[in-house]
């Protein structure tokens, strides 16, 4: 059967399903337990042919935060493997929206294709089907499960449509899902990713950061005074049992074709022994450290940097003027919905013009539950009342503090920022007039540029930059996939303050406590409690006389470069290529 042919056999398989009666998630089972796992053609080349095929990655949404950044990786990778003498395969990045800051991150070569519908949470159909289904009540057998069954599967089919038909215009001869079909921001897309995946019979590469049971569980298996876990929601209807076990069936699905990786070796046991896939399908996905991050740092460098965020954070002005943040507050919900650069202050009508000595603490991550950023503001309280932090900050009197976060906020964890900011208000009115106009938080929500950059000769910013024009960086998780930025901050040459985040396991591969000391990164632990003086010490030493953690730093540079390359990246993909090609299970063939 040519290309043609079964494009034509899978777009009539999915009208086949497209007149099918669904009304309960039951039927969608029987449609999944009727697939045809194993007659589908491909409707692109065959994976290891030699013949012309492109790679497929699918996600919700691609921007600057962590998936993007991966998926950045993962397709220097594929792109490098699949590369023969007179054809590299064209990338092409499937989504349900890319922002500004994705072009940041994205290959400018690679292919863009906007998915209508395949965005996750709030910003799925404004979050109105997410909260049907993970915050509002939906009884066994009631109208309501009947009534979303119907829709979650209407929605799959015009997703499942549009990917057979994309899968088959471009020639894909691989789909790489990036957390679609393990954290269930929207059902109706990892159902759509298992539909076209069987029926346009294409391998699929299911990367998976993090699932919907990592930190979430029933109330009812909580005990007495246990805190409710971040991903709690997901269980809200477990009792609609029919509903559950989809979400257990696709999240992730368990096909043929499908080959699991993970990013730690937790989630690989879970998949295996709780969930029963096989061992040979699973794999544990490693990371790697762009050359950007080991440029070496100096006073000049951060300075040229600092100036250019000034840019970012003035909305094109070098000087820049904060917003009170009691009036930042009061205007919270408009800025939501637009979410542009901004710097805060106690009060209104400061300036500020950054200087390469002014203390900078970097958060790098998104506003979310499970990255309590208010513990930063915690922690910055408790140094000015720590004598010595105190001291220093009032003998430099030109000295300012900013604690930068840079991911941008999702919709639905408004609560979230406004949190961090009645902490931040917190600490200022705390304090002297005098000190509290040179303590401000900035928000740069992924912009790593503006539109005077051109016209001023500047090149827009990148992550590893927003690294280098820091002090210290602070991640006060709760839980991690993985942890990232302690990979970056050690590669950038930055001290860090980190929790030791659940899970556990997961924490202590990243810093490598099961290693030799030279291999193991030097951190300094954020608390779970009261701030210790000697962490409040070892921050004022950190931020005040720089030099005497110099040896720390080295350290970590090069405990991360000798643990984390591109080489152990690709290998791990080169090894499931050979697994998805070899499979007996599997029509790919060579």
């Amino acid at each position: 059967m040519n290309d043609s042919s079964s494009a034509a056999h899978a777009c009539s398989g999915i009208e086949g399903l497209a007149s099918l009666s669904i009304r309960s998630w039951e039927d969608i089972h029987d449609v999944l337990d009727s697939l045809p796992l194993t007659e589908s053609p491909p409707v692109g080349p065959r994976l290891g042919d030699p013949e012309e095929g492109g790679i497929g990655f699918l996600t919700f949404a691609y921007g600057i935060d962590g998936v993007s950044l991966e998926i950045a990786k993962y397709g220097a990778c594929l792109e490098k493997l699949l590369a023969e003498s007179e054809h590299t395969p064209t990338v092409h990045c499937i989504g349900g929206a890319f922002s500004s800051s994705a072009d940041q991150v994205l290959v400018p070569r690679w292919a863009r294709h906007v998915l209508p519908g395949a965005d996750g949470w709030s910003k799925w159909e404004g979050g109105k089907w997410f909260s049907a289904l993970f915050h509002e009540e939906m009884p066994e057998d009631s109208a309501a499960s009947s009534r979303l069954a119907k829709e979650i599967w209407r929605q799959a089919l015009g997703l499942a449509r549009e990917l057979v038909e994309y899968v088959a215009a471009q020639r894909l001869m691989l789909l790489v899902t990036v957390n679609i079909n393990s954290n269930p921001g929207n059902p109706a897309l990892a159902l759509a990713s298992v539909l076209a995946s069987e029926l346009a019979g294409v391998p699929v590469l299911n990367s998976s950061h993090d699932f919907f049971w990592e930190d979430g569980k029933p109330a009812s298996a909580r005990a007495e005074g246990e805190s409710v876990g971040a991903r709690d929601h997901f269980f809200r209807n477990c009792e609609n049992r029919a509903f559950f076990r989809l979400l257990e069936r696709i999240y992730p699905w368990n096909g043929s074709r499908w080959f699991q990786l993970v990013i730690n070796t937790l989630q690989r046991d879970t998949l295996v022994t709780r969930y029963g896939f096989r061992p040979a399908n699973v794999l544990e996905l490693g990371t790697f450290i762009e050359d950007e991050f080991f440029t070496p740092r100096t006073a000049r460098r951060r300075g040229d940097l600092r100036a250019r965020l000034s840019h970012i954070l003035g909305h094109g002005e070098r000087v820049l003027r904060p917003t009170a943040v009691g009036d930042f507050m009061g205007r919270l919900d408009h800025w939501m919905q637009e979410q542009t650069p901004v710097i805060l202050n106690a009060e209104a009508g400061t300036r500020l013009e950054l200087n390469e000595g002014d203390l900078w603490i970097l958060q790098p991550t998104r506003v979310v539950t499970r990255k309590r950023i208010e513990r930063d503001w915690d922690l910055i309280g408790t140094l000015f009342r720590y004598k010595p932090f105190r001291a220093m900050f009032e003998e430099n009197i030109d000295l300012s503090l900013t604690l930068h976060v840079t991911g941008p906020v999702p919709i639905e964890h408004a609560a979230d920022i406004r949190r961090v900011l009645e902490r931040y208000k917190s600490v200022v009115d705390g304090l002297p007039a005098y000190m509290a106009r040179r303590v401000h938080l900035a928000f740069s929500v992924g912009t790593l540029g503006h539109s005077t950059f051109q016209e001023r000769n500047l090149e827009n910013l990148t992550v590893p930059d927003l690294y280098h024009l820091c002090d210290l960086v602070l991640l006060p998780s709760s839980t991690e996939g993985r942890g990232l930025p302690i990979l970056e901050s050690a590669a950038a040459g930055l001290p860090l303050v980190c929790s030791e985040y659940s899970p556990r396991e997961v924490f202590e591969k990243v810093v490598g406590l099961d290693l030799e000391p030279a291999d193991r990164i030097q951190y300094s632990t954020f608390p779970e409690g009261e701030f210790s003086s000697s962490l409040l010490q070892d921050i004022t030493d950190t931020l005040f006389l720089p030099t005497g953690v110099a040896g720390r730093l080295r350290h970590n540079r090069q405990a991360v470069a000798g643990r984390f390359s591109m080489r152990d990246v690709s290998s791990c993909f080169e090894t499931a290529l050979q697994r998805l090609v070899d499979s007996p299970d599997s029509l790919i063939e060579v």
